[in-house]
């Protein structure tokens, strides 16, 4: 049995006083129960911050992006081994927005993938299709590339810490999500290819969903069988908003 894994992308949001509230307010309103875990991804500059905040509670601290490199004469970059020294448990890669306006291509993010296992962190690969690669058929074959990159460079086994996040290009930021039905769909698929490396890993892997899950959605996505969480935008920029969806995987 799967636990649920919800986490919060604050993306390029927060100072340092609306998080220190936003950071309070979720730590006293996580769910108990051990089936559910609660992670906040905020930018960079408040990593260091956020894990002192959630110092003694359930809540865990991810980046939002890293570096493939170990170190070196990479200006602006940030390591995995550094995230992990400031107390980061998580790091989200391949994000359709480092992807679309980045030009992160699947090979980097399968680098980047890698660099954080090797580093001791869990990596959450993310992988969707736009609307045009849906509407044309595509979609099954698009996450199939992404996270065949993947498993090309650290083998099925790199998924025994790491989490897929399908997020369906179309529906995020826009107020569009998939259906239950639709996203479970993918979700499957996702799992199958997994199955046909290693059926164990596939099986123990969480598969979180990403596009526009909020309080009102979440009970009916995360009722799915193949859908063990997500990965929230612009809801995890409120407690009782993101405690909401976490509470909806309680229930689950």
């Amino acid at each position: 049995m799967r636990d649920f894994l919800v986490a919060g992308n604050w993306k390029m949001n927060g100072s340092t006083a609306s998080n220190a509230e936003l950071v309070a307010g979720i730590v006293a309103g996580a769910p108990t129960s051990g089936s559910v875990k609660v992670l906040i991804c905020p930018p960079f500059p408040y990593l260091s911050t956020v894990v002192a905040q959630v110092a003694g509670s359930s809540v865990a601290v991810g980046a939002q992006t890293v570096s493939e490199h170990e170190a070196g004469a990479f200006t602006g970059e940030v390591a995995p081994a550094m995230l992990r020294d400031i107390g980061c448990e998580y790091v989200i890669v391949g994000h359709s927005e480092r992807r679309a306006l980045y030009g992160e291509t699947s090979f980097a993010v399968a680098a980047k993938f890698k660099a954080a296992l090797d580093a001791g962190l869990k990596p959450i690969l993310c992988v969707g299709e736009t609307l045009e690669q849906r509407e044309s058929g595509s979609t099954e074959s698009v996450v199939e590339v992404q996270l065949g990159a993947v498993i090309d460079k650290v083998g099925i086994a790199g998924f025994a810490t790491g989490v897929v996040a399908y997020e369906p290009v179309w529906a995020i930021g826009t107020g569009m999500t998939a259906s239950p039905q639709q996203a479970q769909d993918v979700h499957r698929h996702i799992r199958n290819v997994m199955a046909g490396h290693d059926a164990d890993i596939a099986a123990a892997t969480q598969i979180l969903y990403g596009g526009s899950m909020k309080g009102e959605n979440a009970a009916g996505l995360l009722a799915m069988p193949d859908i063990d969480g997500g990965l929230i935008g612009g809801a995890s920029l409120k407690a009782a908003d993101f405690l909401a969806i976490a509470a909806a995987a309680a229930q689950g």
